[in-house]
């Protein structure tokens, strides 16, 4: 129990951290962007490397933000039956999902992404242009970093409605021994 909670604690401290450091990222995209179409339309000037940078920091922002986004339960979640139903179904459904969705997901990306990542290293990929980051191996790690740590918030995730579940259930059979005793 205590490493459970170690765990989670550590995880979801991790993932806040990364979370809110890539957030200030988007500002600094954002005049990223602003001065490639100023320089472009005002100027005609164009430069592949910034233009390169804002799609590294447009990749970044993704997929280290979507463990934070699935941690803060802001993703999207059709939930026409989900928001009316008890916090144990809820937890039940989370669990499941958890489970049979996320976790084998985040396992195919990592076996199908492995070998490209693996390959792109052992060239020390470059960007096609000559002007352009020289760190295209870099960007590639995220694929296999983004599912790891979606599975990490994942495991996180379904310890807490396990317990939920189990807590549940110890509440609702005590209830049953009580209304058994009187």
């Amino acid at each position: 129990m205590i490493i459970a909670k170690f765990f989670t604690r550590s995880t979801e401290a991790l993932i806040d951290r990364i979370g809110v450091g890539v957030s200030w990222l988007l500002p600094f995209m954002a005049v990223l962007v602003l001065f490639i179409v100023v320089m472009r339309y005002c100027f005609s000037i164009g430069f592949i490397a910034v233009q390169e940078l804002v799609e590294y920091l447009h990749a970044t922002i993704f997929m280290l933000g979507i463990s934070y986004t699935l941690k803060h339960d802001e993703h999207v979640r059709v939930d026409i039956l989900y928001r009316s139903t008890t916090t144990h179904n809820k937890a039940l459904i989370n669990l499941f999902g958890t489970i049979f969705f996320l976790l084998p997901l985040c396992s195919v990306i990592i076996y199908s992404s492995w070998d490209y990542v693996l390959s792109s290293w052992r060239i020390m990929e470059r960007s096609e242009e000559r002007s352009g980051i020289a760190f295209v191996y870099g960007l590639k790690t995220l694929l296999l970093i983004m599912p790891l740590m979606l599975s990490l918030q994942g495991l996180v995730i379904a310890y807490r409605e396990a317990y939920i579940i189990i807590g549940n259930q110890k509440n609702h059979s005590s209830d049953v021994v009580k209304d058994s005793d009187e």
